[in-house]
């Protein structure tokens, strides 16, 4: 089981699933925003991140099964960041919930530089509150604090292993109704593969300026660009 974070109480339950280095408290605006909605918001610490379990491998089938294990079953809405968005996509079929949103989702990673991906995402393990405000020169100051505090529980395997599924095409079917949500610009979903999107039945939108890490960047305009999905 994973360890999880919650917020509220309501009848509708939305489930919150963080990128790669990061882990539950990566939401801590939108898990409240959402409980002020009447959700009760259970967000995971992914397998090699925050306070869950380390593992001897990892992969978007264990990434998937641990959220499965560790979240009420059919949810009202499961949103997705990154990595959280590739789980989700893997677990969609299963975890079944009224709606899906991915957030500038790792469907899939470019073949070439998997790898090279993987190292440099290690080698952040160690980085101090500066050098991240130099990376995301958007964020808050008590955002890149908190990012220091996430890289200190996380397992730099997690990234390494991301050279492994390079490549594979993870996009899952829309078979519930499907957002995703995409940086300004994104790197993992170029325009001609959010064009493919649209064609499957997903709903694109672009949240003009924002970095790949759209709800800790733009958060008045991260969850504007849900209206009509939570």
């Amino acid at each position: 089981m994973l360890h999880t974070r919650e917020w509220g109480s309501g009848d509708r339950i939305a489930v919150l699933v963080h990128g790669i280095m990061a882990d539950s408290r990566c939401w801590w605006r939108v898990g409240p925003a959402l409980a002020e909605r009447g959700y009760r918001v259970v967000a995971v610490d992914l397998p090699g991140h925050g306070d869950s379990p380390r593992a001897p491998e990892y992969t978007p089938e264990l990434y998937a099964s641990s959220v499965l294990e560790s979240v009420p079953a059919e949810p009202d809405v499961a949103i997705g960041h990154s990595l959280g968005g590739l789980t989700l996509a893997v677990a969609v079929e299963r975890l079944r919930p009224g709606r899906a949103i991915y957030c500038d989702p790792a469907f899939r990673l470019p073949r070439r530089g998997g790898a090279d991906l993987g190292a440099m995402l290690a080698a952040a393990k160690d980085q101090t509150a500066d050098t991240v405000r130099q990376f995301h020169p958007g964020w808050s100051a008590e955002e890149c604090a908190l990012e220091v505090e996430m890289l200190a529980r996380w397992d730099p395997a997690t990234a390494l292993a991301l050279g492994s599924f390079a490549g594979t095409d993870f996009t899952p079917e829309p078979m519930v109704p499907s957002l995703v949500q995409l940086a300004d610009p994104s790197d993992l979903v170029p325009p001609e593969a959010a064009a493919a999107l649209v064609a499957k039945g997903f709903e694109v939108r672009v949240v003009k300026g924002a970095e790949h890490t759209i709800h800790r960047h733009l958060f008045e305009d991260f969850m504007t660009g849900l209206d009509g999905w939570i």
